[in-house]
């Protein structure tokens, strides 16, 4: 994939105006900036980004507020948080919001230019050690009913079946589950990249979810994880 359109929003005029040209120089398209979180949401309905790299601390309003404003105005956009803060519960309060994947500003520009590209595919993208973080609190909200959303447990709107799946996207299931990438699926199934994003989508339009964060705890509350 390339040419995403691409929104970055962050109150540091320096750094928001490199991200911008990192992502340009890159060959993406940034179809917006924005230093304010309300604002942001919306710049963001008007010029339809595919990602949008945002800031976890914003002048107005916090960046899991801009998350939960920009999935009610686009719901199928993708976040990439880009915060110099790696605590736990700023992590797990972006990802429950909505938020695709969480990058610390201290990382390498290659590493997050490949984050935005995989962000826009739908892959959760997590600084190491942080993916192992999230996949945790899910098991732990699994295991614990009185912790989970409403109608997490059973299918999709609280049913206490789930939807058929095929035995590939079964089997595709359980390993996005273990925290695998699309990469490392395709290569432990001997499928192409394209076909494991295809099992992925479809698999996702079957249960009525967003993205793989939302597939990965579903995973983990019917039990494929193991």
């Amino acid at each position: 994939m390339s040419g995403v359109r691409v929104m970055v929003v962050d109150d540091h005029p320096m750094w928001r105006e490199g991200v911008a040209r990192d992502l340009t120089e890159a060959g993406h398209l940034v179809v917006a900036t924005s230093g304010e979180g309300r604002q942001a949401v919306r710049v963001a309905a008007a010029t339809r980004p595919d990602v949008v790299v945002l800031d976890l601390q914003l002048p107005d309003i916090s960046g899991v507020e801009v998350i939960r404003g920009l999935r009610a105005v686009l719901p199928h956009v993708r976040v990439l948080m880009l915060s110099a803060s790696g605590e736990q519960q700023s992590v797990l309060d972006a990802v429950k919001a909505g938020a695709t994947g969480y990058l610390l500003k201290s990382a390498a520009p290659a590493e997050f230019l490949g984050a935005v590209q995989r962000t826009a595919a739908g892959e959760p993208v997590f600084t190491p050690g942080l993916a192992g973080l999230v996949l945790g609190e899910y098991r732990r909200l699994a295991a614990d009913p009185a912790g989970a959303a409403p109608g997490a447990h059973g299918g999709p709107g609280g049913g206490g079946a789930a939807p058929r799946l095929t035995d590939r996207e079964t089997e595709v299931l359980r390993l996005v589950a273990k925290g695998l990438s699309y990469k490392q699926i395709a290569e432990r199934l001997g499928l192409s990249h394209r076909t494991v994003q295809n099992h992925v989508q479809n698999t996702l339009g079957k249960l009525q979810l967003h993205n793989r964060v939302e597939l990965t705890r579903y995973a983990i509350e019917w039990g494929l994880d193991d």
